[in-house]
């Protein structure tokens, strides 16, 4: 018999997203694969970002070095929201300035009628690859997760074709053209769906679904514009495994993340979490929500004292992942993720 006592990384996590009892929070981090690690950065000095993720060994590589460095509960693939619109013929890479380029914007009815959901869980078969390495090399000791953009985030980088200052165009859309906006989130949603069936088949404990431009849309057009498609994706996978939403800005949308079907939801930094906590019904699980600002800019005393407030606030309440309330940032020092980490594990 498993007691709180002698939890494993991956059963305290897996009990956690279950609101069930664990002797402390299991703790990951946004985008803790990556930038601000060394390790990787040595990496980078040879791959591209785009050949890290497409090559199975060296994406299970990049998953694995913050597990290794600082001893998370869960690993989260190392990959991008953006392999969707690549799979369905819409390629991209970052710049050497930095940001996203795509190959073409995605403007009319003639550029969403060439995207093809038809070969996509085939022409994502490197991250299949990466997964099943993962769960082997991860085995019953941390837990492993998997993740996607919602429907309506991948829609905005896609039909501006690349990073932009303020996006614009999917909102364009959605205003002015509902019927050509809804066959874009369509062929998105059903995307989406397959590609998470293919991930949850390799095993992981669970996936989240991150809406970082949830934000972008006025509390009024939330769901129509981005709710509704999540919460069909969910509702498709029929709760093999939990389901974290993370939605960027939109808590005033409180009812509508409730209601999504998600286990567990995302709280980001903006949020008051004595707030949420009293908001969320107990048999949803919350994620969050340290600044990631703090890692980059705060000393470990300060970072220290922060994470101790947020595990305060959340004392006694079954369900609660430590994680920051949105990425980690490339500026985020080494001390601060370890004093976070320390906190954590030692909290009582």
């Amino acid at each position: 018999m498993t007691t709180t006592a002698n939890l494993t990384a991956r059963q305290r996590f897996n009990h956690a997203v279950r609101c069930q009892p664990v002797d402390r929070a299991p703790m990951w981090l946004m985008r803790q694969a990556g930038r601000a690690l060394p390790e990787y950065r040595k990496l980078k000095e040879k791959w591209t970002f785009v050949q890290l993720c497409q090559n199975p060994e060296l994406a299970v590589e990049v998953t694995l070095q913050p597990i290794r460095r600082f001893g998370f509960d869960a690993a989260i693939l190392f990959s991008d929201i953006l392999v969707i619109p690549e799979a369905m013929g819409q390629k991209y890479h970052f710049k050497e300035t930095g940001g996203v380029q795509m190959d073409f914007a995605v403007t009319s009815k003639a550029d969403i009628e060439k995207l093809s959901v038809e070969h996509v869980v085939e022409r994502l078969n490197y991250v299949e690859q990466a997964l099943k390495m993962l769960r082997k090399e991860l085995g019953d000791q941390t837990a492993l997760l998997g993740f996607t953009g919602s429907p309506w985030t991948l829609a905005t980088f896609m039909m501006e074709g690349a990073s932009v200052p303020k996006y614009g165009r999917a909102l364009q859309l959605f205003r002015e053209d509902k019927q050509t906006f809804f066959a874009l989130l369509e062929k998105l949603t059903a995307a989406v769906t397959v590609y998470l069936k293919m991930q949850i088949a390799t095993g992981i404990d669970a996936l989240q679904i991150f809406d970082s431009h949830g934000g972008h849309l006025a509390p009024t057009e939330f769901q129509e514009a981005s709710g509704r498609w999540t919460n069909q994706i969910i509702a498709s996978l029929g709760g093999k495994v939990p389901v974290i939403h993370f939605s960027l800005g939109t808590h005033g949308n409180w009812p509508d993340l409730i209601a999504s079907g998600a286990n567990i939801l995302g709280i980001d930094w903006q949020t008051d979490l004595a707030e949420a906590r009293k908001i969320i019904p107990a048999h949803i699980a919350m994620q969050g929500n340290l600044s990631p600002v703090l890692l980059a800019e705060a000393t470990p005393k300060a970072v220290a004292a922060e994470t101790n407030k947020v595990l305060e606030t959340m004392r006694g309440r079954p369900g609660h992942i430590f994680n920051l309330g949105h990425g980690l940032t490339p500026a985020a020092k080494l001390e601060n993720i370890q004093a976070l980490v320390d906190t954590v594990k030692n909290f009582k």
